[in-house]
């Protein structure tokens, strides 16, 4: 059976016609005027009613090309798209030269409601980061999120604390409902998460905000082709605070160490080192009348994400079948590490 024979989807009618490599033909070839041919067009992942990836090969004159194309139920990302072409062109580009970089983005077509971008090779860091070059890569990806949050991009979008704690309390509740054992307990948790809306940073700090952030900062989200880093899926990117991404990240690896070593503080190591590399890049450009006071501020926010994340990941144990063992593993580490948050007060 091809992809083109299941590919059926009421939110998005024209899916199994991606998939149709003379069809895709006809819409590629305004974009690729000497394509020769679409070799093969397959369903590489399907959110049914949400969205679906597509990878096209392609003939071309100057050899085989291989191409994504990222399909919206709702409508073409041109958010997304355009937010990919403003990295490309501000030092994200294939062969900048600090290895840091995004997939080349290669055209819209309208009527799919896909964005093209070029595929790109690399190991998931997800793979990479627990290996015995986890540390340096780690330090690695802390410089990736630097230069991004140093890259304004033209989105309105944004993200703030605020919304954060408003998905924790759309999504708790489910868990709570699904496992009505565990309903008090989440319930003190999303009462703790309501006591960090801590006062904005100080006005020292205020340059922080808002900065462009991926919002979806986790190892999954970057490709690692040796001395080359891909950040990719970039449709959450927005304004908001830097420390969300790096938090995000540690509260991912500290998942990952859980589930798959059986220790929360297994890749320990590798969070200092993403944690401390960001640390000082902010710090070396501060300005301050009291650095100290500053670096704390910066860490402590860094901290309390880390700690929101880290309950999401309560309600994302639920999702994901083959996590759904660890989801009091994961409430019960939340409420460990709630103590030191307070304590860091």
């Amino acid at each position: 059976m091809t992809s083109s024979e299941f590919a059926l989807d009421a939110n998005i009618p024209f899916l199994s016609d991606t998939l149709d490599p003379q069809q895709a033909r006809t819409q590629l070839q305004p974009l690729f005027p000497n394509l020769r041919a679409v070799t093969a067009a397959t369903l590489v992942r399907h959110k049914p009613g949400r969205r679906a990836l597509i990878e096209y090969q392609l003939d071309t004159p100057d050899g085989p090309l291989t191409l994504l194309g990222k399909i919206r139920a709702k409508g073409t990302d041109w958010n997304s798209y355009s937010v990919q072409q403003a990295l490309w062109n501000q030092g994200f580009a294939a062969d900048s030269p600090d290895g840091c970089s995004v997939p080349e983005p290669l055209g819209v077509i309208a009527t799919w409601q896909m964005g093209l971008q070029r595929q790109v090779p690399g190991l998931p860091a997800t793979d990479a980061i627990p290996t015995a070059d986890g540390v340096l890569l780690a330090r690695r990806i802390a410089t990736l999120a630097y230069k991004l949050h140093h890259t304004p991009v033209p989105t309105a979008k944004t993200h703030t604390l605020g919304d954060e704690l408003r998905i924790l309390h759309e999504r708790l509740p489910l868990v709570a409902h699904r496992h009505p054992q565990w309903s008090m307990r989440i319930d003190r948790i999303l009462q703790a998460c309501d006591q960090l809306a801590f006062p904005h940073l100080p006005i020292s700090l205020s340059f922080h905000l808002p900065r462009t952030i991926h919002r979806d900062f986790y190892p999954d989200q970057i490709l690692v082709d040796r001395d080359r880093l891909w950040l990719v899926d970039l449709d959450l990117l927005c304004q908001g605070d830097p420390a969300l991404d790096i938090g995000n990240f540690i509260a991912h690896i500290t998942e990952q160490s859980l589930r798959q070593i059986g220790d929360p503080s297994a890749m320990e190591a590798q969070e200092v080192a993403l944690r401390e590399t960001f640390v000082q890049a902010w710090m070396t450009e501060l300005e301050s009348s009291d650095p100290a006071r500053d670096e704390n501020h910066l860490r402590l926010a860094i901290a309390r994400y880390t700690w929101l994340s880290l309950v999401r990941h309560i309600h994302i144990s639920t999702r994901i079948p083959s996590r759904r063992h660890l989801t009091e593993a994961i409430l019960t580490l939340c409420e460990a590490r709630w103590h030191k948050i307070v304590d860091s007060r």
